[in-house]
């Protein structure tokens, strides 16, 4: 079966006004495209602090965090490749919680996607606090300056112009941008290690694991090593633009993860035999630094290497809100698809392939996430969170699109009826980690979609049953089953957020380390089960009228 034919399936996804502009789209990517893309997206700034912040709270067994994160989030992309490779579609992460779960998710997760956009207009704003150490007065210490907001608008329409022509030219473009993402991380590790080497590293200052094993898991949230791996996904949303997805798209998602883990690696490594000795005398969590790298890049005499990495730290958060630009337009168009918001943002551009008008909402709604709001920044900076919500209702998808009856998938994941679950509830594990003081802003946001839901299946609203008929999902319930059918996911919010406002991550700690991560494991099994029983129920729902 070609991978056509699969996503033109009884899922729906063959509605004549959504296959028309599918088609529109170039499959122009190959595996090094796909593979440019995943570790782009991957690699921001975060690299030039992550090794500092995990060595403070593991000490050297932070190495095992990192080991440990490549493996948990391979597992997750184990998922998302079954997914692209049996329904690969232009922003396909939008559309799967759709097809598999109903409106109310589709609509739920679709809303969460959209406020990530926040996150690429933060790597912007990142890059506009690194560039102040070149242009003063751009940046105030808090919030973007008149000037500041002008030069970062400037850039956000200068990315959206790189992605207004052919995809085939983003991905040699995007490719040239991570040679050199690759380039300056191997610098650094070497040119670290060739000027000062501190033996038994490994083992001095309170042993391999200073402050215990169970310090490991919480470097994987609290050093940001989750966030650092964070946006391998990305290929994915451009399974639709690529050759032979069904070939292409593991080996591109997991070279991408590989490539990623290893330079951390080698990045923690350097770290951890390269900080002076005299600096080690509180142990590891009393090393601190501004800037890691380019500061121990100056204590060692290497001037050369701190200006290389104050450049890079405006290219490689650059690159990632590049490609940052580029997914959100996919997730746009995708939404367009759903139905989510107005059909006008679906058109793709017949010449180059580009859903140009989703670029150009997308560029509205970054400059809106910039302005200098009171308290807007702290909003920003938790959406990207959010997007971890696809990676749960993409285990559901899943396993609902297997346990279906007469259903299949694309079969190159064995083993995906114990990987489905597990990948379920890493992902919840994932979100709660991210700690209380970001979800009690993020959770709540993202319930407001349940709202936008009710909005659009009011008596003669636009997204009524004439509407979504179109939307490559078959036709509209009635509410009440909708409801029956995404109860889970709202439930499954509501208590994340009640179980981390009483766990240990930066909540009120009545539920103690590691019960909190325990009972988060249990409820994420129950509403796992819940909602693939739910989806397959769904799926059933709709035959007839398909029929």
């Amino acid at each position: 079966m070609s991978e056509r034919q699969v996503s033109d399936g009884a899922d729906g996804a063959g509605a004549p006004e959504v296959q028309a502009q599918e088609r529109r789209l170039h499959r122009d990517l190959g595996f090094w495209g796909l593979t440019g893309i995943g570790f782009s997206n991957i690699v921001g700034s975060g690299w030039l602090f992550a090794a500092m912040y995990a060595a403070q709270v593991a000490g050297p067994a932070a190495l095992l965090s990192w080991v440990g994160a490549g493996l948990l989030c391979g597992l997750i992309a184990l998922v998302l490749i079954e997914l692209g490779a049996s329904r690969p579609e232009g922003g396909g992460t939008v559309r799967w919680p759709l097809f598999a779960s109903g409106r109310l998710v589709g609509t739920v997760i679709g809303w969460s996607t959209l406020l990530s956009v926040g996150g690429t207009a933060a790597e912007i704003s990142a890059i506009m606090q690194y560039a102040a150490h070149y242009i003063p007065g751009i940046y105030n210490g808090h919030t973007l300056t008149v000037s500041g907001l002008a030069l970062a608008t400037g850039l956000s329409v200068l990315l959206t112009v790189l992605n207004w022509f052919a995809v085939r030219m983003f991905a040699k473009l995007n490719n040239l941008i991570s040679v050199f993402k690759i380039a300056v991380p191997v610098i650094t590790v070497c040119a670290l290690i060739a000027s000062g080497w501190h033996t038994g590293r490994l083992t001095d200052h309170g042993g391999f694991a200073p402050y215990g094993y169970v310090a490991c898991l919480t470097a994987l949230a609290g050093g940001g090593i989750v966030y650092s791996v964070n946006g391998f996904q990305a290929p994915l949303d451009f399974s639709g633009e690529t050759r032979n997805p069904r070939r292409t798209i593991p080996g591109a998602v997991l070279t991408g993860i590989g490539l990623a883990v290893a330079m951390y690696l080698a990045l923690q490594l350097a770290f951890l035999f390269t900080v002076p000795e005299n600096l080690l005398g509180h142990g590891w969590q009393g090393v601190s630094f501004d800037s890691p790298f380019g500061q121990l890049a100056l204590i060692l005499n290497l001037h050369w290497l701190s200006s290389l990495l104050y450049a890079d730290a405006v290219i490689s958060p650059g690159g990632s809100a590049y490609v940052g630009v580029a997914i959100d337009a996919r997730h746009t168009y995708a939404l367009a698809k759903n139905g989510t918001i107005p059909r006008y943002f679906m058109k793709v551009n017949e010449r180059y392939g580009i859903p140009r008008r989703a670029l150009v909402i997308n560029l509205l709604v970054i400059v809106v996430f910039l302005l200098p709001f009171g308290g807007w920044q702290d909003i920003v900076s938790v959406m990207g969170d959010m997007y971890l919500l696809i990676y749960a209702a993409s285990a559901v998808a899943v396993a609902v699109f297997r346990a279906e009856p007469g259903g299949e998938t694309a079969g190159w994941v064995p083993g995906l009826r114990w990987i489905a679950p597990l990948s379920f509830v890493v992902a919840s594990e994932f979100v709660y980690w991210s700690g209380w003081h970001d979800l009690r802003l993020a959770l709540p946001l993202v319930l407001v979609g349940v709202l936008i839901f009710l909005v659009m299946r009011r008596p003669g609203a636009r997204g009524g049953t004439a509407a979504v008929e179109s939307d490559g999902a078959g036709p509209s319930r009635p509410l009440a089953a909708e409801l029956r059918t995404g109860a889970w996911l709202v439930v499954y919010l509501v208590a994340l957020t009640l179980l981390s406002w009483l766990g240990t991550f930066e909540g009120s700690g009545r539920l103690p380390a590691p019960y909190d991560s325990l009972t988060v494991a249990v409820l994420a099994l129950a509403v796992f089960f819940w909602a693939v029983r739910s989806g397959v129920r769904h799926l059933l729902a709709k035959r007839p009228a398909a029929a």
